[in-house]
């Protein structure tokens, strides 16, 4: 499935650039994720901690930066994860985009993601709509990374490294699905 979120930053390009070449970085800014491994210049192991329920999953990744375009301020990378108790994997491609607008920067992610297993079985719609929340939050760390002071900046990449919640994402996302349906009929 294909997965689109934009989003702006109150920074300039280049350093909304650097930032996002510093993948050590910004891996923390995903809710629920922590770099285990710094393997090479490209390549990293991470983990991530998602929460369903009473369910708690755990994703063994390992990230490739693909390409890097630093003139044209794009960069693709490569995810393979699998669930540490084997119930389920993920692939997914992740291009990143970056343009200057109104003194920041515009950041545009294009994921193409493939579940298979226990994860695969939730709709499109939910995945979706926890992607956009995960975006979100991602965003927002990011902002701090850029803007804040450093304590500010730790304090939220530690409060990002708590696992997702995926019933209050859930219930986020069954909301906005239930307003979408109502606003068809």
């Amino acid at each position: 499935m294909r997965l689109e979120n934009s989003f702006e930053v109150p920074a300039p390009t280049e350093a909304a650039w650097g930032l996002l070449m510093d993948v050590p970085r910004i891996i923390p800014c995903m809710p629920g994720a922590k770099l285990d491994e710094t393997v090479d210049d490209a390549n990293w192991k991470a983990t991530m901690a998602v929460k369903l329920g009473p369910i708690s999953l755990s994703f063994l990744t390992d990230v490739k930066r693909e390409e890097s375009d630093e003139s044209a301020h794009r960069a693709k990378l490569s995810a393979r994860a699998r669930e540490a108790r084997g119930r389920g994997n993920a692939q997914a491609t992740i291009e990143s985009s970056l343009t200057g607008q109104n003194g920041g920067t515009r950041v545009d992610i294009v994921t193409d993601l493939a579940l298979s297993g226990a994860v695969a079985q939730f709709g499109r719609g939910i995945v979706a709509d926890v992607a956009s929340q995960l975006v979100t939050q991602f965003a927002a760390c990011l902002q701090a990374q850029l803007v804040a002071t450093p304590d500010e900046a730790a304090a939220v990449v530690e409060a990002r490294s708590r696992p997702v919640s995926g019933l209050r994402l859930g219930l986020g996302a069954l909301w906005r699905a239930l307003r979408r349906l109502l606003r068809r009929e």
